[in-house]
């Protein structure tokens, strides 16, 4: 489409995602009315720049929308379109520009620490398949399975009473915080949408364990020291 902007990181190629995404949608400038891609950064026919577009946290970033995120990718897209909002490069621009940049800015982040996180992602994924997980609920687990495996390893972790003990409980709980990301993703390739929300509500769980096991063997570790 004549005028529309497909936006690249600095120093990059442009993705087949990114330009699939650049061409789902324009608007128009506030600035001069003319066409932009919905995702663009900047007018491509003013340059000024756009306030964040109506779109999913994968396509802001440029990436396809996969539970197997491309760690790399992301962080070259990220920094990226973050170096082009710089608030250096809007110094002399309106006061407009600047509030514009800024909320681009906010935008991106949002986008990037929710796809950089592997329990977000999963929620956020499920989201965009019209599933809802609530990682905010604080309620009582409703898998009694799931209960007796969170009780036992919280009451093992809380026993633990030498760094070796607490070392491999910590060690065990990363591990099956691993697992179960590769169990989410497999889930999500298969479609399987029960399996990938129940499985994002264990990953949840195991998370914490594993970082209560953290904190137990980082004040075991000191308390020697």
């Amino acid at each position: 489409m004549k005028g529309a902007l497909t936006i690249m990181p600095e120093g990059g190629a442009m993705t087949a995602s990114v330009a699939t995404a650049a061409q789902g949608g324009v608007v128009a400038c506030w600035s001069c009315k003319g066409p932009v891609a919905t995702r663009a950064l900047f007018c491509s026919v003013c340059g000024a720049v756009q306030a964040p577009g109506a779109i999913d946290h994968y396509a802001r970033l440029g990436m396809q929308p996969t539970f197997d995120v491309d760690y790399d990718l992301l962080e070259k897209q990220y920094f990226g379109f973050q170096r082009r909002l710089h608030p250096d490069r809007f110094a002399a621009k309106s006061a407009r520009e600047r509030a514009l940049s800024q909320s681009q800015a906010t935008s991106l982040n949002e986008a990037y620490e929710t796809l950089k996180d592997p329990l977000k992602r999963a929620a956020y994924l499920m989201e965009l398949k019209g599933r809802k997980v609530d990682l905010t609920a604080c309620g009582t687990i409703n898998d009694p399975v799931l209960l007796m495996e969170q009780m036992e390893k919280r009451e093992a972790i809380a026993e633990a009473n030498s760094v070796e003990t607490i070392t491999k409980l910590s060690a065990d709980a990363d591990s099956e915080v691993i697992a179960c990301q590769c169990h989410i993703s497999a889930a999500f390739n298969a479609d399987n949408l029960d399996e990938a929300g129940h499985l994002t509500i264990r990953l949840k769980y195991l998370a914490k364990l594993a970082e209560e096991a953290r904190t137990r063997k980082t004040r075991m570790a000191r308390a020697l020291r």
